[in-house]
């Protein structure tokens, strides 16, 4: 789904380091963020299913889910307006994630998640308050901009604070919080669709405002990492935030480490041209890919329109909103068993599991539509409702321990030094890419194609088995350091692309390649 990105590893040698009060700081940060971004991304399906609000703001999808017979079943919410709603904040997301790039750099950490949590904010008054769907549209980007900004922001700053004995924790800790973002969101929904006097949509909306606050009242206290400023030429005040935060008043190793890392990425030029160079495409294909079949596998389709899907299979709005409900919470679990599996069990062994789960449960939902749901009538019966309601909890538990973390721990793994930032870059910005055109596209594809919409799903999920089958290593339990010569250079297929590897063996370009 959408979030995520690859947490960025700073120094070790704290071995005395304690979990200080900056460093929980930090934990509530991240979760904060990761609530902001799961609450925007969730709301969204609940409301576009709201008779309240499409009377308001989309009359005409309103007055097609209102008239039997006057749209076909699979078309009432078919509406551009509509798509854009959810889209935009995507499109916002992908555009605003190169400026907050570049405040992360030049500004701070602390600074940029202000103004995340102030984006985040502004875009909730827009869109509590929207009369029109200008106003809906400006809320959406504003909020976009502020998940754009946290998501660069706020994994990178936890991941330079935390210890090194808990620094795998920031992406899992984050994740999960994006998961429980989206559970509160279609929670908020259930509760507000019962609101008769039909501004229920406005607080669903509005609270989006709660983690938003807390993401910036957090950023007021919170210090910029030591890594941060130790980039930014400022050394001893580096130095005496890392003391704070680790404390201990020996920090000198992981000091000095910080300090040869920022060096380092100083001396590295052309971050992007050395991510095209021969020995990286593999890499880059991996993470451009995984990111495109994450988009493709429909778990975007299902978190952003759940409540519309089941709408059109029969479920009234208390029933879609409840059963929606029930699949966030699915998600929530899942995110939780993922965060012992994906460790513990093979990355290839994982994604092909996942894989035939979710064809098979996308198979299911596409021959019982088929079947049961016509233009103009829909008998799917009680029965068939909750095995429909079975194969989504299905799909979207497979995918919150496989192609969910995978996705992005499998390219950040493989990515070599110099090129890991500009991969991050390429990865998130294909992520929300994708991400945008889904969201514009479902509703759309859903009218014209029909149920079929779900078998273009399954033959994605094919063709993601046989990219992992052929493409993808197993990375599981090989450090970073030899990834190259256990990893690449013994794939049959990517080991032709390391044939350069040996003019500049530590990958390091520190001058036009």
């Amino acid at each position: 789904m959408a979030g995520g990105g690859f947490g960025a590893a700073s120094g070790g040698g704290d071995v005395e380091a304690k979990i200080t009060p900056p460093a929980i700081i930090s934990f509530i940060m991240t979760a904060s963020g990761g609530l902001m971004i799961g609450y925007d991304v969730g709301i969204s399906g609940g409301v576009t299913s709201m008779p309240h609000f499409l009377k308001e703001l989309f009359p005409v999808v309103y007055k097609k889910t209102q008239e039997p017979g006057l749209e076909s079943n699979y078309c009432k919410y078919n509406n551009q307006g509509l798509q854009l709603f959810t889209s935009s904040l995507y499109l916002a997301a992908l555009i605003s994630t190169f400026f907050a790039s570049y405040t992360t750099r030049a500004l701070g950490q602390k600074l940029t998640m202000f103004v995340a949590g102030i984006l985040s904010m502004a875009g909730t008054v827009f869109n509590a308050a929207a009369v029109n769907l200008a106003m809906l549209i400006i809320g959406r980007i504003l909020l976009g901009c502020g998940v754009g900004f946290a998501n660069q922001v706020v994994l990178l700053f936890h991941s330079e604070i935390a210890p090194t004995r808990i620094r795998g924790a920031p992406y899992t800790l984050f994740r999960l919080n994006i998961a429980i973002g989206i559970l509160f969101a279609n929670l908020i929904n259930y509760g507000t669709n019962k609101i008769t006097e039909g501004y229920g949509w406005r607080v669903s909306l509005g609270l989006a405002a709660i983690p938003a606050g807390l993401l910036t009242v957090g950023s007021l206290i919170v210090v910029d990492t030591p890594n941060c400023l130790i980039e930014r030429g400022k050394l001893e005040e580096g130095k005496a935030v890392l003391k704070r935060i680790r404390g201990v008043d020996n920090v000198d190793p992981e000091f000095l480490e910080i300090v040869e890392a920022s060096r380092v990425a100083k001396e590295m030029k052309h971050p992007f041209r050395n991510l095209l160079k021969r020995r990286n495409r593999p890499q880059l294909v991996i993470a451009i890919w995984m990111q495109i079949f994450q988009q493709f596998t429909g778990i975007n389709a299902i978190m952003f329109y759940a409540p519309v899907l089941f709408q059109t299979l029969g479920f009234k709005s208390d029933a879609s909103l409840y059963s929606v409900v029930i699949t966030g919470c699915v998600n929530v679990l899942s995110t939780v068993v993922s965060i012992y599996f994906v460790d513990r069990a093979g990355r290839r062994v994982l994604l092909l599991e996942a894989s035939v789960q979710m064809f098979l449960s996308q198979m299911v939902v596409a021959i019982i539509m088929g079947l049961k749901v016509k233009d103009h009538s829909n008998n799917l019966g009680h029965g068939l409702e909750i095995i429909v309601v079975v194969m989504v909890c299905s799909f979207v538990s497979t995918f919150a321990w496989s192609w969910g973390p995978l996705g992005w721990l499998i390219p950040s793994e493989m990515l070599p030094l110099e090129a890991h930032s500009a991969g991050q870059s390429v990865a998130v910005c294909t992520n929300m890419l994708f991400t945008f055109i889904i969201a514009q596209a479902f509703l759309s594809m859903f009218c014209n194609i029909k149920f079929g919409i779900f078998l273009f799903f399954t033959f994605w999920v094919f063709v993601m088995a046989t990219f992992v089958v052929l493409l993808i290593p197993e990375t599981k339990g090989v450090p970073i350091e030899e990834m190259t010569e256990r990893v690449r250079k013994q794939h049959w297929f990517w080991k032709r692309f390391m044939d350069d590897f040996e003019d500049d063996p530590k990958g390091l370009s520190r001058s036009e390649a």
